[in-house]
């Protein structure tokens, strides 16, 4: 079994014990190749039957004996490109092993929004002028009603972290998903009118797909609450930026929390950076001390089902985009 890793933003290295564990889990025939550079890469892709990393649609197109590609990421948009469409290999990511450090950034963005961390953070000196003003405006997430478009792993644990603050949890999925003991009932798409409607905070726990691109726009945010905030630590496509700017200076919403947005980085020009109430952090949800372990775990494990022909775990239906 060859195995090309590709360095990157979240497996930076791949240590002795590591090694160790995946000669082990692939057999005495596994050999790991480490490409440092795109052109180290591209001189042995041609021999990769599995591929560890963020490599690019291009460089993957060129895979010829490709059986697997684990990404060291949870999306995997890029990778349904036309480039990559007659292609024949299993996708897998790190989807259902990102949720707690994406709904920990959700409630970041969300309680500097409804504690006035982030108008205060901008102030500096000035906020002691305006306390009163914040506390006018700051209000207890306990009873609220937290919506999440989603129910995946994100979604769960974004419920797990509602429920701690006294939230009332609903949500609503795409697929036929199990319940938990934060959402009694999960339901179907043909929901999301209500879900928006009754919703005083929406958290995104969705995919970047066909269907769900620019999915909170003007029609979206007309059917929330004056009183919502929009919450969105997933992708950055699924939301419409003008549209969100739109909504913020009509009322039709009171706030959105973002560490995604739809062109990274956003241009300093843009107008969601001078937008009232819209906090944005810059794409770091995805940051944690566990990440990378979790991710080189689920590979190890993969490699092992891989070379005993069973079922691999993190699997991208290509076809759903999920």
């Amino acid at each position: 079994m060859k195995i090309l890793f590709v360095p990157n933003i979240n497996i930076t290295r791949l240590d002795e014990s590591v090694l160790a564990r995946i000669h082990e889990a692939g057999g005495p025939d596994t050999e790991v190749m480490v490409a440092d550079s795109p052109g180290a890469a591209m001189e042995v892709i041609g021999e990769a039957e599995v591929i560890l990393g963020q490599p690019s649609p291009e460089l993957v197109s060129r895979a010829a004996a490709l059986k697997w590609m684990q990404l060291a990421a949870a999306g995997a948009d890029v990778y349904f490109s036309d480039l990559l469409r007659d292609k024949d290999f299993t996708l897998t990511s790190d989807k259902g092993l990102v949720g707690p450090q994406l709904a920990e950034q959700a409630f970041a963005l969300l309680l500097a929004l409804n504690r006035r961390l982030g108008q205060a953070l901008v102030d500096g000196p000035r906020s002691w002028g305006r306390r009163f003003e914040y506390r006018e405006a700051t209000f207890e997430l306990t009873g609220l009603t937290m919506g999440i478009v989603g129910f995946g792993g994100t979604g769960r644990e974004i419920a797990r972290l509602a429920a701690g603050f006294g939230m009332h949890c609903i949500s609503v999925d795409a697929e036929a998903v199990g319940p938990t003991a934060e959402v009694a009932t999960v339901w179907g798409v043909d929901r999301l009118d209500e879900l928006l409607q009754t919703s005083d905070v929406v958290a995104s726990g969705l995919p970047l797909t066909p269907a769900t691109r620019g999915l909170f726009g003007a029609r979206t945010f007309a059917l929330m609450k004056p009183t919502a905030l929009l919450i969105n630590v997933t992708r950055g496509e699924l939301v419409d930026a003008d549209a969100l700017v739109e909504a913020m200076h009509t009322g039709a919403i009171a706030g959105a929390g973002l560490d995604v947005v739809p062109e990274e980085p956003l241009p300093p020009s843009h107008a969601l950076w001078t937008t009232p109430n819209v906090l944005m952090t810059p794409h770091i949800a995805g940051g944690s001390q566990f990440r990378a372990e979790r991710l080189l775990d689920r590979f190890c494990r993969n490699v092992a089902h891989l070379r005993a022909g069973e079922q691999l775990e993190g699997v991208i239906d290509r076809t759903k985009g999920y």
